[in-house]
């Protein structure tokens, strides 16, 4: 007897954490741009150690050492003040007036994996900072 109970409640849980993620896609996108946001302004605002740390772990170990003095060495512009936020799962797009920014999903958040891109038609984006 008391397996359909279990079987039920595990079906409902399932239910609720569909219907919760289904449900937060504005506050996905909007804490996404809030994310980029940050970490463009950082940049902008000479904070080098704000900017590494919404930095992706494999984005940051690719910046050259000390992060806090390179990061400030990318041609990065500040943030305009209407962005266009778009989340694919784990991962989103955040497009300025002068600049895109990628992020990913993390325990702790939304993080930068790329940023300075470009488009380039049918291609990659080309971006001055990126993971791996």
């Amino acid at each position: 007897m008391g397996k359909p109970r279990f079987v039920r409640l595990a079906m409902l849980l399932t239910t609720v954490v569909m219907l919760a993620g289904c449900a937060s896609v504005g506050e996905r996108s909007s804490a996404a741009e809030d994310a980029a946001r940050l970490f463009l302004q950082a940049v902008a605002d000479g904070d080098g150690p704000a900017a590494c740390g919404a930095l992706a772990p494999e984005t940051e170990a690719r910046i050259d050492a000390p992060c806090a003095e390179s990061i400030l060495d990318e041609a990065l512009p500040a943030p305009s003040a209407t962005a266009d936020a778009r989340v694919y799962g784990q991962r989103a797009l955040v497009k300025f007036d002068a600049d895109t920014v990628f992020l990913a999903v993390f325990p702790d958040g939304w993080r930068v994996v790329a940023a300075g891109c470009t488009p380039r038609g049918e291609r990659p984006y080309d971006c001055a900072v990126q993971g791996g």
